[in-house]
């Protein structure tokens, strides 16, 4: 009774709190003081969580503060980082002053938007604790001198990171790169005091918008660009008004690159054709470098900024080839780097007039190479070679490397070769007797091998370190704290699995057979072997047996490998989960292939998508491709996940997890004739927000972005908790940057394609958010986006959705009959038909981005409360008064258990017995996490 009575006040004190003003109130309060208490902002009541532009959570904690651009003045105050579940926090575009406070601690905060104020500075224990930050905006505010703080290294999951003219200072931060952070997609530091190179590391990055332009230090950014050869994500580079140096990298790999600003560097060398060929190009600025080789001829629907006279180019007429002995030279001084100091005076098309230095010629022949004491870096070049009219070769006194290339004995005219005072290394090779060779100062000149690097730090290889590169005092591993933290480990694992045992079976009596999610494990054909193994949720797919089967190949053609992906599933396997295709099983017919339903012997279901081979166009074939590819690069719990295909002479299939609601367009178009209900408002709202955090993360999410092209009701699926997920991925394209747009053939379903789209082909994301916005209006009206049935001024839902807004009268009537309306339900569905306004705009940039439609549909969406207390007579429910012992006996008694075999042990302290914990039973693991660890 007392324990009862005691759980009645705490339930009774926690309903008290619960029904309190925020916890954060007072700290907001300070907010609103420190801000000069703006009227603009409307903040009287005394909950915050009711002031404008201020979202709570269920229990009355501040997750958004959203006050950008309202003209504001003051500062913030000092205990922000006290607001311990803010998750967004946006005033960018104010007049706020005074020095940032600390956001330490704050590890739900998500994105930090700060730009266009007047900061003063900025903490260095401002990231501190920081580690769900996905964006964050410094951008031109007059911070006194400041380095961007390690302490960011937590917030692995960076997408964005903007500190642009905010004074940063020192050597560029290396740590920026893939390793730390493998989804920073946006960086931009431009305008700042920055010096130093770009460290090799930073290649591999999966950065799209890369901005270091305009640094202001005596310094700036120098080095070599190549750390751009990798960066195949990038869409905009903006690297001009900096010190770089060295040649340009090959392009080859960076096919989406639009934007390319170089100008104002130090940059030497032949401009590459693999630039030049890029036919996603949109603007390219090389002007004012030393550029040299022929003058490159981009396309014409390129925005070319290369003034003539500007660098160092051989010919003015665009793609007009050098004269030989210009491309000769070219080729010599590749190994050394293309040096500056040649590029600045070897100008125009003939190497033998006084300007080009260390370079004298008799009769328009070369005949002397004299690059004594230039202070040159890397290799003898082989192309001497090809001086075939050259005399004597001076290098002396440079920090040349490598060895005396064998070509160079060749040369029939040659008298001198001076390489002395060098760091050549190697064998001399043979010359005539003619020919005078000074090699003397080179240490190692005859030895095989080059001398070892001298100084360095870290250790060499082969040395005694840590997995992290720590050593103990002997030089050993520390064993010991390995193995105690192992240890430590483990224990608490069986702790945690003996609890959440306890959570397993209650849930699977209370709701039957759990069923985890199906996992392909895929073992490829490698290393000679043809056998093919294909294992799902733990089973295999082979019609029925339990135990693991290998499919072998019964010839060259039985199976074939897609470039994306190895997910390899035979078609007799697909044949005896379908029924052999049968029309019983087909869940639903699309314009390349037919779905169907196939059931393993476990009961699992799949839906295999077969395209039909008799129709198999080579467009379906792309598609086929494209789905696969796009597929095995994106996982997402709002996207259909795709477990393996099949690839079978003309078949071609895919196989998906099973969806068992079916698609969205059956409940708003097709509810009578299926016999189902429709949907209510809450319904439609919670899967408008699945679908648009779907999209989201197709566009600026995933390692890379995706235009899906074909958004629309037919291809959402629902689960059976009508859980939404974004499916058919065959005409998904790589996204370019969120500005621009790129060209492709017209593709997709009349009605939901946006203007700019079918008028001229060329897709940015906004295309996506346009057939969103159609999707918006359809759970709105029930009506399709193109309806012939009605007459010819309303066929087409967005202009007829449109004039429905003008009045509040129009309005109400173009809403679905079916949906129950009330005050709060006609008011959300305000919300949301303005925002299917905004996402169906004519011009793509008056459209929002996905991250806004999130935004706007998550705040109207139904917070999740907890549900009634259990009843105490339910045969499942918790009775506090019962002890361990005697629960666990309850258990046994309920699961039909005699003994159970466990290792862990509890004393119970009334009746001293000792009673056996169960251990967590085989599957644990798959009932709770899914293919991907969601």
């Amino acid at each position: 009774m007392a324990s009862r009575m005691l759980l009645f006040a705490v339930f009774s004190v926690l309903a008290s709190v619960g029904h309190s003003q925020s916890p954060d109130a007072a700290v907001m309060q300070d907010l609103k003081k420190s801000l000069n208490s703006p009227t603009q902002l409307g903040w009287v009541d005394p909950d915050p969580c009711k002031w404008k532009a201020v979202q709570c959570s269920g229990d009355n904690r501040v997750t958004r503060i959203q006050i950008g651009n309202q003209n504001l003045e003051g500062s913030l105050p000092s205990n922000l980082n006290k607001l311990t579940s803010l998750q967004v926090f946006e005033v960018m575009k104010n007049q706020l002053t005074g020095p940032l406070p600390s956001f330490a601690g704050l590890s739900s905060l998500q994105t930090v938007s700060l730009s266009n104020n007047n900061f003063s500075s900025i903490p260095s224990d401002f990231f501190d604790g920081m580690n769900s930050l996905q964006d964050v905006y410094l951008d031109y505010n007059p911070f006194a001198s400041w380095v961007v703080p390690e302490s960011i290294k937590g917030a692995s999951t960076l997408r964005t990171f903007s500190a642009t003219g905010t004074n940063l200072v020192g050597v560029f931060p290396g740590f920026f790169g893939p390793d730390t952070f493998p989804s920073l997609v946006s960086l931009h530091l431009a305008l700042n005091y920055l010096e130093g190179p770009v460290p090799p590391t930073f290649s591999g990055s999966a950065i799209q918008s890369l901005w270091l332009n305009g640094q202001k230090s005596s310094a700036r950014l120098n080095g070599s660009v190549d750390f751009l050869q990798n960066m195949t994500q990038l869409t905009q580079v903006w690297l001009h008004g900096n010190f770089f140096s060295g040649p340009l990298p090959d392009f080859t790999g960076l096919t989406q690159l639009q934007n390319l600003s170089l100008r104002d560097n130090s940059l030497t060398g032949p401009v590459p054709d693999s630039l030049v060929g890029l036919t996603s190009l949109v603007m390219v600025n090389l002007t004012n470098n030393k550029l040299q080789g022929k003058t490159p001829s981009f396309s014409d629907k390129v925005l070319l900024d290369m003034r003539a006279g500007s660098n160092s180019f051989c010919l003015p007429d665009p793609g007009v080839k050098c004269d030989p002995r210009v491309d000769t030279l070219l080729n010599v001084v590749k190994d050394v780097n293309y040096p500056f100091q040649f590029a600045e005076v070897w100008i125009g098309n003939d190497p033998c007039t006084s300007s080009w230095k260390g370079i004298t010629c008799n009769n328009g022949n070369i005949t002397v190479v004299n690059f004594h004491g230039k202070g040159l870096r890397g290799t003898i070049s082989p192309n001497f070679s090809q001086i075939t009219t050259l005399q004597r070769l001076i290098l002396s006194k440079n920090f040349l490397t490598g060895v005396i290339p064998t070509e160079l004995t060749n040369l029939p005219d040659l008298t001198v070769l001076d390489v002395s005072d060098n760091q050549i290394y190697g064998p001399v090779p043979i010359f005539k007797s003619s020919v005078s060779v000074n090699t003397s100062a080179n240490l190692n000149i005859g030895k095989n091998a080059p001398p070892p690097p001298q100084g360095g730090s870290g250790n060499s290889p082969g040395s005694p370190s840590d997995g992290d590169g720590r050593l103990n005092g002997s030089g050993k591993k520390s064993t010991g704290l390995v193995l105690g933290s192992v240890i430590g480990g483990v224990c608490a694992l069986v702790f945690a699995g003996a609890l959440l045992f306890c959570l397993y079976r209650t849930k699977r009596k209370r709701s039957g057979k759990v069923q985890s999610p199906p996992t392909v494990v895929i073992h490829p054909r490698d290393s000679g072997e043809d056998a093919v193994k294909i294992t799902i949720a733990g089973s295999s797919i082979n019609g029925g047996m339990s135990e693991t089967r290998s499919h072998v190949s019964s010839g060259p053609t039985d199976i074939h490998i897609v470039e994306a992906g190895n997910m390899v599933i035979s078609i007799q396997v697909l044949k005896n989960v379908t029924n052999n295709f049968s029309e019983q099983n087909i869940l639903g017919r699309g314009g390349f292939g037919t779905v169907y339903k196939g059931e393993l012997h476990d009961g699992t279901k799949i839906a295999v998508k077969r395209m039909e081979s008799g129709v198999m166009s080579e467009k379906g074939l792309d598609e086929f491709k494209s789905e696969i590819a796009v597929l095995t690069k994106v996982r997402h719990r709002h996207l259909v996940e795709l477990l393996g295909y099949c690839l079978d002479g003309n078949e071609r299939l895919l196989v998906y997890e099973y969806m068992p609601q079916g698609t969205l367009s059956r409940f708003l178009f097709n509810w009578k004739e299926e016999g189902l209900k429709p949907l209510e408002w809450t319904k439609r709202l919670a899967i408008a927000l699945d679908v648009a955090r779907g999209v989201e993360y197709l566009h600026g999410l995933a390692q890379q972005s995706f235009i899906h092209r074909d958004l629309k009701p037919s291809n959402i699926l629902l689960g059976d908790d009508m859980k939404a997920k974004v499916a058919d991925f065959g005409l998904v394209r790589l996204a370019p940057d969120g500005k621009a747009s790129i060209a492709t053939r017209l593709a997709g379903t009349f009605g939901y394609l946006a203007p700019e789209y079918a008028v001229t082909g060329r897709v940015s994301t906004k295309i996506d958010v346009f057939s969103f916005g159609v999707i918006l209006m359809e759970l709105i009206t029930g009506r399709k986006a193109l309806d012939e049935s009605f007459p010819d001024d309303s066929q087409h839902l967005v202009p007829w959705f449109r004039r429905m807004l003008i009045n509040k009268d129009s309005f109400r009537k173009s809403i679905d009959p079916t949906i129950d309306l009330d005050e709060e339900t006609l008011s959300s569905i305000s919300t949301v038909a303005e925002l299917a306004g905004h996402c169906s705009a004519r011009e793509p940039q008056q459209r929002p981005d996905m991250s806004h439609s999130v935004n706007v549909l998550s705040s109207l969406a139904e917070l999740w409360k907890p549900s009634e207390p259990a009843d105490p007579d339910d045969l499942y429910g918790i009775d506090y008064d019962m002890t361990l012992p005697q629960a666990v006996k309850k258990w046994q008694a309920l699961e039909g258990m005699t003994s159970i075999d466990g290792s862990s042990s509890y004393l119970g302290s009334n009746d001293n017995t000792q009673t056996s914990i169960p251990t967590r039973p085989s599957g644990f693991a798959d009932s709770f996490t899914s293919a991907d660890g969601r």
